[in-house]
């Protein structure tokens, strides 16, 4: 057996690939359009991590809202510095929701409410401000 996408649905294209590729930095492998199905699918991943993908998934024309991203659970990226990734976030409009106090661990949340883990990698980083002292916000 061997793992090979998550699954999440979208309701914007353009918010999600900013999101996703631009602030957090993964790469768009590959997009499939079903005109049939009035969907779009769009294969992201992190570089030199080809393998181990998310999959955006637009259906054309939904109202659907999209709600308990929380009941999902997570997704989880490894970081070379947590703090410039979070910055890199938070300046690019993203809630930090459990800012990295402790140099390590923190969570945001996409334009559709899937809950995004970023992990230091290797050791935890120093605690720094305004990291060290930032409270939690909403949900993560």
């Amino acid at each position: 057996m061997k793992y090979l996408h998550t699954m999440v649905r979208v309701t914007d294209i353009d918010a999600s690939l900013h999101f996703y590729c631009d602030l957090l930095g993964l790469k768009e492998i590959r997009r499939y359009e079903n005109e049939a199905g009035k969907f779009t699918l769009i294969f992201l991943a992190a570089k030199g991590q080809e393998d181990a993908q998310v999959e955006l998934t637009y259906n054309w024309g939904s109202d659907e809202v999209y709600t308990g991203g929380r009941n999902f659970g997570h997704l989880a990226y490894r970081v070379d510095n947590i703090y410039e990734c979070c910055k890199k976030l938070m300046d690019g409009g993203v809630t930090i929701n459990r800012p990295p106090r402790d140099g390590h661990m923190a969570f945001v949340r996409s334009p559709d409410g899937i809950s995004i883990e970023l992990l230091q990698s290797g050791e935890h980083l120093e605690p720094q401000e305004p990291w060290a002292s930032m409270p939690n916000t909403g949900e993560w």
